[in-house]
């Protein structure tokens, strides 16, 4: 195993983590809610929604492009493609200001960079198994993790001391306008941008010399509709992805919408919302880090199965907390099993696919994280909005992961490669 792919492909954990933990959880979406949607419970649900036709789309595009990327043999340009779009629409949020009429402008960037940011986790997923030896894949995919973890950590530090709380606001930002939280977006677009860019130069492909694009596009399609058509013959694989796509769908909602619970039912700042932040990605950090060797030792479906039960039983603890003490405690504990399930997914995911078919087994992993991903927060939303309480709404969190875990058990695992 060669040190320098390996870094270089973990540190794209580390550049797109700012993307998941400033914009999307806890800086971006805490000052949506509060300070440009009309107001919090009305902010909270419109951005549920926006992240539930986010995952619409992602569902739909995910594995008819990972299978022409099987095609083609090559995945880093896709994901240098989608990868600027993401950065490009998440600059575009600079441009949202405190102001009810810049909704649509926020949610329609927040849309396409969204779908830029999953798409783009395919092509890199799938790229595993190029820098990783299967008796190992468990470690590196938990350390891809815990890095992009350390990512998020140290993104929030710099969004919350250099922007948010900074007195006075650097570069002259205009707080009267919010300048100095939208410039956050700018900071999550230059990080992601700069912190890509080694695994575009480092990671070599292992399927490279493939047919070109336009003849890729037909037998990708073809082969897509194939492996539907013939299910059974994948049938221990698709099992694994239809409980994925019902756990992932719990865990994603959290990730989405967990700030905005913060400052809507608890009424945080957003500089409290931050601090959370910080935290949680110290613990869910550590967890990755350390569940890594355990994945390699007990195999990754019995990783997943430990740390969905701890997360059913913290996600239940935090929607039932009372005070902002003992949701802060709750949320720490839940947060050390965030990783491990993620990550320990990927790696089983690794497992299960065929080498020739990983960019549409990963395209369906994707798919199976997304097809069901808008069911989660468009659900939140609209209890949310019908019983005007998001602790309400945010109680089908542990449904999806309950019945998850349920099809999870009749899953075999392969702990070498195939």
């Amino acid at each position: 195993m060669k040190k320098g792919p390996v870094i270089a492909w973990s540190l794209f954990d580390f550049a797109n983590s700012a993307f998941t933990t400033i914009i999307v959880t806890f800086v971006f979406a805490t000052y949506f809610a509060e300070g440009v949607a009309v107001d919090a419970n009305t902010g909270g649900a419109q951005w549920s929604l926006a992240m539930g036709l986010a995952g619409l789309i992602i569902a739909v595009v995910s594995p008819v492009m990972g299978a022409i990327a099987d095609q083609t043999g090559r995945r880093k340009p896709w994901l240098a493609g989608v990868s600027v779009v993401c950065v490009v629409a998440t600059a575009l949020l600079w441009f949202v200001r405190p102001d009810a009429a810049d909704v649509p402008l926020a949610l329609t960037c927040v849309v396409i960079a969204t779908v830029g940011f999953e798409v783009g986790l395919l092509f890199y997923n799938a790229m595993l198994p190029s820098v990783a030896p299967p008796s190992i894949l468990g470690r590196i995919s938990g350390w891809g993790w815990a890095l992009g973890y350390l990512g998020g950590l140290i993104s929030l530090v710099v969004a919350l001391f250099v922007f948010v709380q900074a007195e006075p606001a650097p570069f002259g930002l205009d707080k009267g306008s919010a300048e100095h939280v939208r410039a956050t977006a700018l900071l999550v677009a230059v990080w992601f941008a700069i912190f890509a860019l080694p695994i575009f130069f480092t990671v070599k492909e292992d399927g490279a010399g493939g047919v070109p694009l336009t003849a890729a596009i037909g037998r990708g399609l073809r082969q897509l509709i194939a492996t539907f058509k013939n299910a059974r013959a994948h049938g221990n694989t698709l099992r694994y992805l239809v409980a994925a796509m019902i756990y992932s769908d719990g865990v994603h909602t959290v990730f989405a919408l967990g700030g905005v619970y913060a400052a809507v039912v608890f009424g945080m700042e957003l500089a409290d919302v931050i601090v959370l932040g910080i935290a949680l990605n110290v613990t869910a950090g550590l967890g990755a880090f350390a569940f890594a060797w355990i994945d390699d030792r007990i195999g990754s479906k019995r990783t997943i199965s430990i740390a969905l039960v701890a997360l059913i039983i913290t996600t239940i603890g935090v929607l039932a907390a009372p005070t902002a003490m003992l949701f802060w405690i709750a949320a720490l504990i839940m947060s050390t099993f965030f990783g491990p399930v993620q990550a320990a997914s990927r790696t089983l995911m690794a497992r299960l696919s065929p080498p020739e078919m990983r960019g549409e087994m990963f395209g369906l992993f994707s798919l199976s994280g997304k097809v069901t991903a808008f069911a989660g927060p468009a659900l939140v939303g609209t209890i949310a909005l019908a019983a005007d309480s998001y602790r309400i709404g945010m109680a089908v969190v542990p449904v999806f992961l309950i019945v998850g875990l349920w099809i999870l058990r009749g899953v075999r695992e392969n702990m070498g490669s195939e």
